[in-house]
């Protein structure tokens, strides 16, 4: 018994210091309501191991018509809390766009977008179908110099059958995202599964906490402990690189 505790807590030969994938700055979308519990959210992932935190809120035209001035100015108060707070961690912004004709547009018109590392360009699709922009955007993003990288692919109920579409979105040239969380059995058993194919066929290039709230780091705790995610670390992620 006491040698399968001993196992149970042994240090991961490497794990991930770097978030790519949150919702932390206060009031401006589904994420973190208010400065407190940003900076409470913020304690957590820092007790977790992370030293860098490049947090994503959404940019969705009719819900979260977010801008880049918006969450620069949210990242702004959000760092000077910190700052006052004496709490030491790298926080920088991005954004999770959603993928739609505007969207497609702002590639088109080369308007300025939130980028991770100012090269790589998170985006998510509706959770009903698969978006008829997908693959025009995959391109258009590319051909920009920019490297697409899309959220949580494990959680599209139209991909739970179909592993051969996610290998053909990576082959055209997007990176794939994988919730750290989803491990856990949090969002279905049909998409733990999914999540788990992904790391057996080496189709994952990032993690992400895709922190929203308290529930959601308590689920990452735990999926810390599990096999997939030992597996995962494994891979040459890009978090490792920023």
């Amino acid at each position: 018994m006491f040698n399968w505790l001993r196992s149970k807590k042994k240090k991961l030969a490497r794990d991930v210091k770097t978030d790519l994938h949150s919702h932390l700055l206060p009031g401006i979308d589904d994420g973190s309501p208010d400065i407190e519990t940003s900076l409470s959210l913020i304690r957590s992932l820092i007790d977790m191991g992370y030293e860098k935190l490049i947090t994503t809120p959404h940019i969705m035209q009719d819900y979260y018509p977010n801008t880049p001035e918006i969450i620069n100015k949210k990242l702004e108060e959000l760092k000077s809390a910190l700052q006052q707070e004496g709490i030491k961690v790298s926080l920088e912004a991005a954004a999770e766009y959603f993928l739609d004709e505007f969207l497609i547009e702002k590639l088109k018109q080369k308007e300025d977008l939130l980028l991770i590392s100012n090269k790589y360009l998170l985006f998510e699709m509706s959770f009903m179908s698969e978006s008829p922009y997908l693959k025009e955007f995959i391109f258009q993003a590319r051909s920009a110099g920019l490297i697409p990288i899309l959220a949580h692919v494990e959680r599209y109920n139209y991909y739970i059958d179909n592993l051969e579409a996610i290998e053909d979105i990576s082959e055209r040239g997007a990176l794939l995202q994988l919730n750290i969380n989803s491990l856990t059995g949090y969002y279905s058993k049909p998409v733990q599964q999914l999540a788990e194919k992904m790391i057996n066929r080496k189709l994952v290039n990032v993690l992400g906490t895709d922190c929203h709230h308290h529930n959601h780091l308590e689920l990452i705790k735990k999926a810390k402990g599990m096999k997939y995610y030992e597996k995962a670390v494994t891979l040459p992620l890009v978090n490792y690189t920023l």
